[in-house]
């Protein structure tokens, strides 16, 4: 696993969090064989019932909402080709679990953000001071991370992510 930088633990990073925690994601494919099941399940009829939390609520959520509880607002924008593809479709069906969880999700079709400066690779903005980049492979496979507390950067993704999440919409109102 590639790793350059500083090296943090994103479960302390995001404990330690005091106001924000935003992700963008800009991939229309992530670790497709990867998913532990949960994709291949999808693609082969398989829907979890909101209803039934014990069935789809798992370690991250717990994490989440904790951090949502102390008052940290959790947010999500993803950029999407259209029409999405088939792994985007699944992410559509199972992010409700983390708008339970407390996590604000927004979004935005790719044509829509043309004129937008963005960073090369997906990331997490902690309180606007520390970032992490994720870094995949063509396919979608998960290669390593990136940490960084330089001030320039964690204003570009910063901007970057404001300027997404101004434009996208919200998860109740997007419609694949």
């Amino acid at each position: 696993m590639r790793q350059s930088g500083p090296v943090y633990d994103f479960d302390e990073v995001l404990g330690r969090c005091t106001r924000s925690a935003v992700h963008l994601e800009m991939r229309d494919s992530y670790a497709v064989d990867n998913e532990s099941g949960r994709f291949a399940q999808w693609k082969s009829g398989h829907r979890y019932d909101p209803a039934d939390r014990a069935s789809w609520w798992r370690p991250w959520h717990d994490l989440i909402a904790s951090t949502v509880h102390r008052g940290v607002a959790v947010r999500r924008a993803r950029i999407v080709s259209e029409p999405v593809s088939e792994y985007i479709r699944f992410e559509y069906d199972g992010t409700f679990m983390n708008v339970r969880a407390g996590e604000l999700v927004r979004w935005l079709p790719r044509r829509n953000a043309s004129d937008l400066a963005l960073p090369g690779n997906d990331f997490w903005v902690f309180d606007g001071t520390i970032v992490r980049f994720g870094h995949f492979t063509g396919d979608g496979q998960y290669t390593g991370e990136e940490w960084t507390e330089q001030p320039a950067v964690a204003k570009l993704c910063t901007e970057a992510f404001d300027a997404v999440w101004e434009r996208a919409t919200p998860h109740e109102e997007f419609t694949i």
